[in-house]
């Protein structure tokens, strides 16, 4: 996988070692990292007992050379709604954040990195396979 989109989930596993994460982060040309995953991560810690450490971590990674943070844009709100009218026309319901992170990672052609299945009722996403 030459570009991934990593996310909340696949951070968290990437925080506490999750070797699938670390091989396949370690392996990809580009790791993207969408705002809205950013913000949930942030929302995140602020409930931890650990957030000054956590905020370092994702300082850290998000200094990584093969690291980019992905900003909303007029594009990523046509796939968005692209992604919202197929998901009501199937009678699929997936979170609105979620529908955003997959709309970033369509946009960018990435591989999305994550745990949650109810992804795959986004047609036309690609799919981290563990």
């Amino acid at each position: 996988m030459k570009q991934v989109l990593l996310d909340t989930n696949c951070f968290s596993g990437l925080l506490k070692g999750d070797e699938p994460v670390l091989n396949t982060i370690g392996e990809a040309e580009r790791v993207y990292m969408s705002i809205f995953v950013l913000g949930e991560l942030l929302f995140g810690f602020k409930g931890g007992t650990r957030e000054i450490g956590n905020r370092d971590l994702l300082k850290q990674f998000l200094s990584k050379p093969t690291v980019r943070i992905l900003q909303a844009t007029e594009e990523t709100a046509d796939y968005f709604s692209e992604i919202m009218y197929m998901l009501k026309k199937s009678g699929n319901k997936i979170p609105i954040n979620d529908v955003w992170i997959a709309a970033h990672s369509m946009e960018y052609a990435a591989v999305l990195l994550t745990y949650d299945r109810h992804f795959e009722n986004v047609q036309g996403l690609r799919l981290w396979k563990t």
